[in-house]
């Protein structure tokens, strides 16, 4: 399966997905949120989720799959005071996304090609069986 990957993610926040919590993530790495731009939620709609860096991600990297139940992308305005009478403004982008688990997986191909454009990955969903 070829999905959007999102890299970087706290393995806290991942842990607590795969107890099969519902979880909404805020990003503010913008390779991520160009990543999920143009996601679209819905129950068969999934994206890649891992803890290791954009730089180092690469086939037989684990991580887990999860259903896209929300997104948004938004601007966040920032004054930053210096000394008593100077102040600055900044807008930053940021992307918030409502996830659930869905199974845990294995990166098969990495599709990174060019700077701007979103990371996606070709996945294998790990089976887990046990005998009762």
């Amino acid at each position: 399966m070829k999905c959007a990957a999102l890299t970087g993610i706290s393995p806290d926040v991942i842990s607590d997905l795969k107890k099969g919590k519902t979880r909404t993530i805020e990003l503010q790495s913008t390779h991520n949120i160009v990543s999920i731009a143009h996601v679209k939620p819905g129950p068969d709609s999934h994206i890649f989720l891992t803890s290791i860096d954009l730089e180092d991600l690469d086939p037989g990297d684990q991580g887990i799959c999860v259903i896209v139940l929300a997104t948004s992308v938004s601007m966040k305005r920032i004054v930053e005071f210096s000394h008593a009478s100077y102040f600055e403004e900044r807008e930053r982008m940021s992307a918030r996304i409502q996830v659930k688990y869905c199974a845990s997986s294995v990166v098969k191909q990495v599709f990174h090609e060019e700077m701007c454009g979103p990371t996606e990955v070709e996945v294998l969903k790990s089976s887990c069986y046990h005998a009762g």
